[in-house]
């Protein structure tokens, strides 16, 4: 029996990942990672960068992207919990245009592995939330892209935290709309 349980989410190439935990008396320690096993499972992905990401409850960060350096991340939060969620915009994807969220925390220990060409944002739930997270290529800053968080099109069912209104960086207060994105704001980067 391998160290994970891979569940297919419901995009193609999106991953839910429960690792399974090892505890005893002096506490417990997981695997988070095994190229051998992700791959077994259709998931051969090799990353190139690790980030850790703290924030107060009430956060908001995303809807995020890289254009011409598309970026599949592994997300799991190691102190915690954040509403996690993943929209294609992959232009021929059967499912181009929908979201998929889920809670992540320190307590289930679920990852989530978003391949390139999705848009990714979560919500702090917790004080703090540490997310820590793998990705497939580097950060370029000068390439970084994104959706609104808000965006009616998109229709992103956000928990209420009961904290009234989100905490946002300026810049992602700013973002585009996903149909502006998809008329080409970001000229042919994407193609989308």
């Amino acid at each position: 029996m391998g160290q994970f349980h891979f569940i297919k989410g419901p995009m193609e190439g999106l991953w839910i990942i429960e690792p399974r935990p090892h505890t005893d008396i002096r506490g417990s320690f997981m695997e988070v990672y095994h190229y051998r096993e992700f791959k077994q499972a259709g998931i051969p992905t090799q990353f190139v960068q690790d980030n850790e990401s703290v924030s107060h409850k009430g956060v908001l960060r995303g809807l995020h992207f890289q254009d011409r350096f598309p970026q599949g991340k592994l997300i799991r939060v190691s102190q915690g919990k954040i509403f996690d969620v993943a929209v294609d915009i992959r232009p021929d994807s059967n499912t181009f245009g929908q979201w998929f969220g889920l809670e992540l925390n320190s307590v289930n220990k679920r990852m989530l592995f978003i391949p390139p060409c999705f848009a990714h944002g979560f919500l702090a739930m917790s004080e703090p939330a540490c997310v820590v997270y793998k990705c497939t290529d580097y950060y370029h800053s000068k390439d970084q892209s994104g959706i609104l968080w808000s965006d009616p099109d998109l229709g992103i069912d956000w928990p209420d935290i009961g904290m009234g209104e989100y905490i946002l960086s300026e810049k992602d207060k700013q973002l585009p709309y996903f149909k502006d994105i998809k008329k080409g704001i970001w000229g042919n980067r994407m193609q989308i």
